[in-house]
């Protein structure tokens, strides 16, 4: 095995300077084989309040300069152990939803025939239901863990079944998910009706609140969710809406009363253990960010991802 190419040092180029890839890190066209890539995927066309999460994947990747190689908080250094690489933007039609998901769903399939496994930076929540159906094709049914105010099992919005409301209730539908170990993690906030819950019951999930993570702590959930999970391929879908408004302003449908930045690391660092295949980090939207407070918790976020894909890798070789 080759030694991976790692960032650039920041001893010799300032953080400030450069190009933005995540983390500072070389593009997948720089490398001779990527083990993960960070791809953006800048498309917001399946929201239903505020636009603008097209433009989440260059402020979470402008706030990652300021990341560093070793990792603590997992005891990893997740660009010594594997090539990590940043895959640039899938670039998808605007104005066509269902084209943009085909779009999203063959540029994934193509990296993860390779060998390659994909942190991905959105863009809104439409995106998980093609990153899905791609994890899909290679491991089969798949365990999720969705981190989220809000439960996106709904129907349709306006008619249309495609939108970032609604991914997980299509994933169901289309067999794509081990319906054995789904939950979702930081539910809160006022719903349509008392349907929603007993709909999303009714698909397999399984609901930890952000009241519950609150009063039984951090330890107790992850320990549940590990329980839950077990040996199964898992993938994590991180709607930065998670963290409360004070942790992430910049997103497009807030609520009031969700989890620290702190609650949501420390939840993820609790996966160490899990199968870890995927994941995503969506909603970013910029425009409604104050000195990069939501970008630089998502860009945190996503590195903790990598890290996490990085010691599954490290297990697998």
């Amino acid at each position: 095995m080759s030694t991976p190419i790692g960032p650039t040092d920041s001893s010799l180029v300032p953080r400030f300077a450069g190009p933005a890839t995540f983390a500072r890190l070389p593009r997948t066209d720089e490398v001779a084989k990527t083990d993960i890539a960070v791809v953006g995927i800048p498309f917001d066309s399946g929201v239903s309040y505020r636009p603008g999460a097209r433009f989440g994947p260059a402020a979470i990747r402008e706030a990652s300069r300021l990341l560093r190689p070793y990792n603590p908080g997992l005891d990893v250094s997740p660009f010594a152990e594997v090539q990590v690489a940043d895959g640039g933007d899938i670039a998808v039609n605007p104005f066509a939803i269902k084209e943009a998901i085909a779009t999203v769903e063959a540029s994934a399939s193509e990296l993860l025939s390779q060998g390659t496994r994909l942190v991905t930076l959105g863009g809104d929540h439409t995106i998980a239901l093609p990153l899905l159906r791609a994890v899909h094709r290679v491991h089969g049914p798949v365990a999720l863990l969705h981190f989220d105010a809000h439960l996106d099992t709904w129907d349709t919005y306006f008619g249309e079944p495609y939108t970032h409301g609604t991914p997980f209730r299509r994933a169901v539908e289309e067999g794509i998910l081990d319906t054995e170990a789904l939950t979702h993690v930081g539910i809160r906030g006022p719903l349509y009706g008392k349907k929603d819950l007993e709909d999303d019951r009714r698909f397999g999930f399984g609901i930890v609140t952000a009241a519950d993570v609150m009063r039984r702590g951090v330890d107790e959930i992850a320990d549940m969710v590990r329980q839950r999970i077990g040996n199964r391929p898992l993938y994590v879908s991180v709607d930065i809406d998670v963290l409360d408004p004070a942790h992430a302003p910049g997103t497009g449908t807030p609520e009031a009363g969700g989890l620290t930045s702190r609650e949501l690391l420390e939840l993820l660092r609790g996966l160490a253990s899990c199968n870890l295949v995927g994941a995503d980090v969506v909603e970013v939207s910029p425009a409604y960010d104050h000195a990069q407070i939501t970008a630089t918790a998502a860009a945190h976020v996503a590195y903790d991802l990598v890290s996490l894909l990085a010691l599954t890798a490290k297990k697998d070789r």
